[in-house]
């Protein structure tokens, strides 16, 4: 098995809204929002939806991965519940293994709101479910052992138990990597996300915004600094300036593609790691890693969704 993704298995639902109803409901444009089940439904409620398919930010890198002809695989945590059981589904038929036993669970299948406005922004409202209770128990380990590498992703990261099998799995891999997710998410661990960039990942993703919250500075150059004494891979994403590998003392830049018609830029970062994870494991050079990352992230962002096909 090439990558084993571990992430929170969630069907996005996905909406498209006018501004106010963000401001409405007291959501941050581009943000990430975690919200419990009757806040949920409150605002699913007033909402025509557009699309319906098995999500999680990793979930989408390993479907990427897997429709660039890699054999990959996943855990993610799911109640068998209709939701659960469209999940395995969606992700069988992308060729996905899956490896996790479902079994009946009082909390639900875990869903995410992608709203999209008019600018083609998108701002998520989640409620994690059975999605955020993953434990050490749910981690295969031999799925884990027999990866080159795994591929975590900070939305799942949260102390107790989510934390126990982020540990696990650590220990178990051959290589670590792990995207940021979400500037919300590195506010929230910013100790904990510090401890595992700087001792624990192989290859850490994360947009400007991210990387900067993480070491408290408003300057870019301060995150070159800081890449180049990591001793680690860290792929960074600027938007229109193009992405950026520090790997010790070479920084290498990709410029980002032009006149695009952009449409949602849901999953614009999954899709970016899936093409620069699938150079990195077919030994592209990290040049044309990011090439194919920012291949991978221009399609995605011209349609609805965060899956190719």
């Amino acid at each position: 098995m090439k990558i084993l993704g571990i992430g929170n298995a969630i069907i996005d639902v996905i909406c498209k809204v006018e501004d106010n109803f963000l401001s409405k409901n007291s959501l941050t444009k581009s943000t990430m929002k975690l919200v419990d089940e009757l806040e949920f439904k409150k605002i699913l409620s007033n909402l025509k939806i557009e699309e319906t398919i098995a999500g999680g930010s990793v979930a989408n890198s390993i479907v990427g991965l897997s429709q660039l002809g890699n054999e990959v695989s996943f855990i993610g945590k799911v109640n068998k519940d209709d939701l659960g059981e469209k999940y395995e589904q969606s992700l069988t038929k992308e060729n996905v293994k899956y490896f996790y036993n479902k079994k009946e669970e009082v909390v639900p299948t875990g869903t995410c709101l992608i709203l999209i406005t008019p600018d083609s922004e998108r701002t998520m409202v989640t409620f994690l479910g059975i999605a955020g209770k993953i434990s050490k128990k749910d981690i295969d380990e031999k799925a884990v052992k027999e990866s080159e590498m795994i591929f975590l992703e900070g939305y799942l990261w949260d102390e107790g138990e989510p934390k126990s099998a982020f540990d696990k799995a650590m220990l178990l891999a051959n290589k670590t990597a792990m995207s940021l997710s979400d500037q919300f998410c590195v506010e929230r661990h910013r100790d904990s996300f510090l401890d595992l960039v700087k001792n624990k990942l192989n290859i850490t993703f994360a947009n400007e915004q991210e990387i900067k919250s993480l070491i408290n500075t408003a300057n870019f150059d301060d995150v070159v600094a800081f890449g180049k004494q990591l001793g680690k891979s860290l792929i960074i994403t600027r938007g229109e300036l193009g992405s950026i590998a520090i790997i010790k003392d070479d920084v290498i830049e990709c410029n980002s593609k032009k006149n695009l018609k952009i449409r949602d830029l849901t999953g614009a970062g999954d899709l970016f790691a899936a093409g620069f994870l699938h150079g990195y494991i077919n030994n592209y050079t990290i040049k044309e890693s990011l090439e194919k990352g920012t291949e991978m992230s221009s399609k995605i962002i011209q349609k609805i969704g965060a899956r190719l096909d």
